[in-house]
Order: structure tokens, then C-alpha cells, then sequence
């Protein structure tokens, strides 16, 4: 009792002293008024210097519409591998690499330094929004057909073009006693599967990593039996790096479901012809072999190997040879490794700018290379792939391997190439 009386008699105490002291003095009416005498001086130098006129004329003004970011194909980001050029500036080499995971990891752009040229993009496809409005999914994109047509398309679980009877929508083709129905289209009155059906998947996980020289993407696709099209499950890893020589791609195909089944895998790129002389380009394969087109009009094979040799077909020379007015939509088989390679390879020379680009096949699974370089295009293609044209057709003889790698539950297949850029008058320019 006596502590709460003493308490109370202190903050007695303190308000008498408060009001003596502050109150009556008229402290605080000098500190509001020297306070509100501060503030009209501030508001008067502003006035001065137009701050209120500029601030009424900013609050008028509309305030523009928020613009929603451009579309990426298929729904994912695009990712960006780059790295710093390198000082002098005397060779070839790469600087960046734009690839899709939103659509099967497409590589929708290569950028390079060539020193004839500058900066270039190496491969034929659009500016990212155009590209985005292609791939939209839709239409003649239902299947991811337009994948085709720009960049470099991965192409899974089969690689290139599928032949078979044609039904409401697509085709069947007949695999080990089952019946597979496909996506396709109609050329010239055959049902064709082109490309695979990765084409217009969009990832399962995407991861990145910055490296001293480039980097590194890793794109995961839990793919399942692709909406009851194949045999399957399956789960596809890719993984592309890029460094200042050379940029190394790696897929690798998982059965797991727990049926086998069949998987071919490829890589498309539509590499720019960037003088605007096609004819003058050099061709180089690793095949003396190659398939005959039954007719030219679907790419439909005939089932007989012809070989090259003395034929305007034969670009299996040390430096290959000029494309000329040639025409190419063929499949090059039986690939043959040059004793100090690491594996078969194909190049392109552009003897004009004095560059060229080199693919070794670093999977020995790799069994055929097609080029399509129609006559007077401003792109040419050289794809290597597991399997050749219609792997599953009755016109092939028994005993030739057409590519198809058989995957029980639990095993996998890879494909992996190397993709390097050099200069033709350096010691890398002339190899066999």
C-alpha cells in the first residue's frame, strides 16, 4: 500500500513539474510555431523554383498501361549461355547460345565472332517474338512442326521422318508386333511422323551453370509414353555447353516404364548461309554411302544403299566439296572415324569468310547423318541422328541396322555430339 501511494505521489510530482516547467513557460508554443515557420519557408523556395507547378503536371499525367513481358516459346524462359570475347579478336569462336526448354530444348540461336564479319548469328531463325507467335502451339504448330523450321530442334524418341498407313489424324506403323499410332501429315499422298514428338514439350526441371569460359544448361523432360504414342515411359536429359571453341551437346534417353522400347534421337540445325554464296560452301561427310530416295517428293527411301563414290554426291574428300547448284535431302549411313578423331565427322567451310564448323559424333550409336540443302535456300542442315529415315519400314534388308536402339525397363541410350568453329588457315583448319 505504502509503494502505490509513493508511486502515485511521484507522477504527481512529475505533471506539476511538466506544467511549471514546459507548459506555462510556452516552450511548446515556441517549437510549433518555429516548426510550422520552417515549413512555410520550405514551401515558398519550392514554389519559387516551379517544384509544385513540375509535381501538379506529373499527377495529370495518364499513367501508361502496364505492359505484359513478350511471350516465350512455350511458356518457359529461354536461357542464355555467354561468355566475354575474347581480346584481339583474331579467331573464330562462340559467344552465346539461346535455347528453348520450353520447346524439347530446341537451340534457337547460336551467336558468334568471326573475324571477316563481326558478330553473327549462325543459324537461320527469327528474333525471339517472332518466334514465340510461331510456336504457338496451334494450328499448323499442334505438333511442334514449326520447331522444324528455325534453330536447331532436338528430335525424340525417334529422329527424322516416320512412313506408315495413314488414319484419322496420323499414321500407323507397326514396332515388334504392336501397333503405334503417330502425329503426321500428308505429302503427296503419304502419311508422314516428322521430327519426333519433344518437339512442343516443355521441361520437367531446368538448371543452369556459369563456367569460366561459357556455361552449362541441363533440361529434364518426364516425357511418360508421350500421351500413349509410344510403348513406354521414358525420361529424356539434355545437357548443352558452350565454351569459346566449341559447344557440346549430350542427350540421354531412360526407359522407364516397363514395356522395352524403341528410341532414336537427333539434332537439326539449320546452319545460315551468312555470305549469301551457297554454291561456294564446302561440304564434308564421314559416309561414302548413302540411302536412295524412293521418291523425291516425300523423302521416302528405297531400302538400297548406293555409294557416293564418283558421284556428285561424294563429299568425303580431306576438305569435302563445293555445294554447287545441288539439291541435297538425303541420309548419309555406314560413317566411317578418322584415325585421330574422336569420332565420325562432318563439317562446313565457308572459304569466303575463312571459317568453318565442325561436328564429331562422340556416340558411337550415331548411324546416320542427313543434309537438306534445297538449292538457293539461305540455310543448310546437318543432322546427325541415331536412326535413318522410316527405321521401322519393310524396304530395309533384315540384317542393316537402321538406328533404332531397343531400351528394356531401366536401360537408357545416349546421343552426343561436339559442335566446334575454326579458322581455315589455322593447323585446325585442315584436319582429315
Amino acid at each position: 500500500m505504502y509503494v502505490a501511494l509513493a508511486k502515485q505521489r511521484f507522477n504527481e510530482w512529475c505533471i506539476r513539474v511538466w506544467q511549471a516547467t514546459v507548459v506555462r513557460s510556452g516552450v511548446v508554443t515556441m517549437a510549433v510555431l518555429a516548426l510550422l515557420l520552417v515549413g512555410l519557408a520550405f514551401v515558398w523556395r519550392e514554389h519559387k523554383r516551379g517544384r509544385f507547378a513540375l509535381l501538379k503536371a506529373e499527377m495529370k499525367r495518364p499513367v501508361p498501361p502496364r505492359v505484359p513481358p513478350p511471350p516465350q516459346p512455350g511458356g518457359q524462359d529461354a536461357i542464355v549461355l555467354e561468355r566475354s570475347q575474347i581480346e584481339g579478336g583474331t579467331q573464330p569462336e562462340f559467344l552465346s547460345a539461346t535455347l528453348l526448354p520450353g520447346r524439347g530444348m530446341n537451340v534457337l540461336q547460336i551467336k558468334a565472332f568471326v573475324p571477316q564479319k563481326g558478330e553473327v548469328q549462325l543459324l537461320a531463325s527469327p528474333a525471339m517474338d517472332e518466334a514465340a507467335k510461331r510456336m504457338s502451339g496451334k494450328g499448323a504448330d499442334a505438333n511442334g512442326w514449326a520447331s522444324l523450321a528455325m534453330g536447331g530442334a532436338i528430335e525424340a524418341p525417334w529422329a527424322g521422318r516416320i512412313f506408315g498407313t495413314p488414319t484419322d489424324g496420323g499414321l500407323s506403323v507397326m514396332w515388334n508386333g504392336q501397333t503405334l499410332h503417330l502425329p503426321a501429315e500428308r505429302s503427296n499422298g503419304a502419311a508422314v511422323a516428322r521430327g519426333g514428338l519433344l518437339l512442343r514439350r516443355a521441361s520437367t526441371t531446368v538448371k543452369t551453370t556459369a563456367m569460366p569460359d561459357g556455361g552449362e544448361a541441363d533440361a529434364v523432360y518426364d516425357t511418360g509414353s508421350f500421351d500413349g504414342d509410344w510403348p513406354s515411359g521414358m525420361q529424356l536429359a539434355t545437357t548443352v555447353q558452350l565454351s569459346s571453341r566449341a559447344l557440346e551437346m549430350r542427350v540421354v534417353a531412360h526407359n522407364t516404364g516397363r514395356e522395352p522400347q524403341p528410341v532414336g534421337i537427333g539434332w537439326r540445325p539449320r546452319f545460315a548461309v551468312l555470305n549469301g554464296d551457297r554454291g561456294g560452301l564446302m561440304l564434308r561427310l564421314p559416309s561414302a554411302t548413302r540411302t536412295e530416295i524412293r521418291d523425291r517428293h516425300t523423302g521416302l527411301p528405297s531400302g538400297r544403299l548406293l555409294p557416293v563414290a564418283g558421284t556428285e554426291y561424294d563429299f568425303s574428300g580431306r576438305t569435302g566439296a563445293a555445294l554447287g547448284g545441288l539439291s541435297l535431302d538425303d541420309t548419309f549411313v555406314h560413317l566411317r572415324q578418322a584415325l585421330l578423331d574422336s569420332g565420325p565427322v562432318a563439317e562446313l567451310r565457308d572459304p569466303t569468310d575463312n571459317y568453318g564448323l565442325r561436328i564429331t559424333m562422340l556416340s558411337s550409336s550415331i548411324k546416320a547423318v542427313h543434309v537438306e540443302a534445297p538449292a538457293g535456300a539461305d540455310f543448310i542442315t546437318i543432322a546427325p541422328r541415331l536412326n535413318y529415315d522410316d527405321p521401322f519400314g519393310r524396304e530395309w534388308p533384315k540384317d542393316e541396322d537402321t538406328g533404332m536402339a531397343v531400351l528394356q525397363p531401366g536401360q537408357s541410350a545416349q546421343w552426343r555430339i561436339r559442335l566446334e568453329i575454326f579458322s581455315l588457315t589455322s593447323s585446325g583448319g585442315d584436319r582429315l
